[in-house]
Order: C-alpha cells, then structure tokens, then sequence
C-alpha cells in the first residue's frame, strides 16, 4: 500500500528499513511500550550522528528520602513540581523536532481527552516559531503507528472545543497522517516520515522572510 504524506508527497522509506521480517518483528517486540520503541530508535539516530532527540525528563520536587542503608537511598514521598509539556524533543538536520507520544488500545478511533491543554498550547508555540511540532499514535491492538503533523491535529482540536467529537476516527487519522511501517534499525523510523514537514516548514519560512 502507498503511503502519502498529507500534502500528497508518497513516502518511500530507505533501503536499509525496507527489509521485513513481519513475523519475527512482531514477536521480537511483544510487551514493548511506544516509549520502549521510540527510545531505541532515538539510540539508534544519536550513535550514527543522525539526530540528537531525548525524552524530557519530567521535573519532581523530592519530600521525603528513607536510607535503608549508607550506600543506597528510597525516594519515598514526591510529586511533580510543574504539568509536562510533550514527551520527546531534539534537534535534526538544523530543525527544532519536539513531539507528544500516545497509545490507545481502541481499534476505531484516538480519544482527545488523551492529550492536555498545556500540551496542545506547547505544540502550537512551537509550530507558530518554525519548529517541527507533530504527534506520534499507536494503535497497540492493530500495530499501526502515525505521525500526526501539528497543523492537522489542530483541526481535530478545534473541532471538539467547538463541541464536536472527542475523538479522531481511524479514517481520519488515515487521511491526516503519515503512516510508519515498522522496521529494524531503527524500529520507528519516524525522521524520514516527517521529511515533508520540514520541506514545507522550510518553504513557509522563505515566504515570511520574503513577504
């Protein structure tokens, strides 16, 4: 199945990615979370000098510490100093990358009441200064994995802050997205999905410095 980019652009993974092993791949990565799948990709990225992405740390404000023992202490008592903002940043190729990771065991839709209001206002900052802002969902019982550009998932937002839906149907998403095929190395290879992100970033900040 061809794989379009929602400007249209057909998304072709690199050679290296394109060899599948659908059974094995699958039981290789049985019990792994998206954050396990995305963290080895972003190993994968930072070793070879491809991009330098991490997830935020999240900041906690430590209450209380017991000391079983000299050389070893247990946090006991702690809480989250400020709400996080999205799950993941970096930098690749010159471009700020920051995106939110989400997983949903529902197999017809990706419910909004899984995202935040500070999360969606952090995108939009960043998308609004020339950054590459986008989500990545996976579909745990189908095994499908997109790449939501911010600038589309806005319009699903919107949409339910209008009072419409609170969800995005899998047709959407469909629509709206690039889709990842999963792979070895990297497991996500989520870069070359937002290649027509940036191509497009790049062109709207060539046409503001022009205009």
């Amino acid at each position: 199945m061809a794989i379009r980019y929602p400007n249209g652009k057909k998304y072709i993974p690199t050679t290296t990615n394109s060899v599948a092993k659908p059974t094995s791949l699958t039981f290789s990565n049985r019990g792994k979370t998206l954050e396990d799948e995305l963290n080895e990709s972003n190993e994968y990225y930072t070793s070879r000098g491809i991009a330098v992405i991490h997830k935020k740390p999240v900041p906690i404000q430590i209450v209380n510490v017991r000391y079983p023992a000299r050389s070893a202490a247990v946090i006991t008592e702690a809480y989250f100093k400020t709400a996080s903002t999205t799950d993941y940043n970096g930098v690749w190729h010159g471009n700020y990358v920051d995106f939110e990771a989400k997983e949903t065991k529902n197999k017809t839709s990706f419910p909004l009441q899984n995202i935040h209001d500070h999360q969606v206002e952090h995108m939009s900052q960043v998308h609004k200064q020339g950054g590459i802002a986008f989500l990545i969902i996976r579909f745990s019982l189908l095994d499908r994995y997109f790449v939501v550009p911010f600038k589309n998932f806005i319009k699903k937002w919107t949409r339910m802050i209008d009072g419409g839906r609170k969800s995005i149907t899998l047709e959407e998403i469909e629509e709206m997205s690039v889709e990842i095929q999963p792979g070895y190395h990297p497991r996500l290879d989520y870069l070359q999905a937002i290649t027509g992100m940036v191509e497009q970033s790049t062109d709207e900040r060539t046409e503001r410095q022009e205009s």
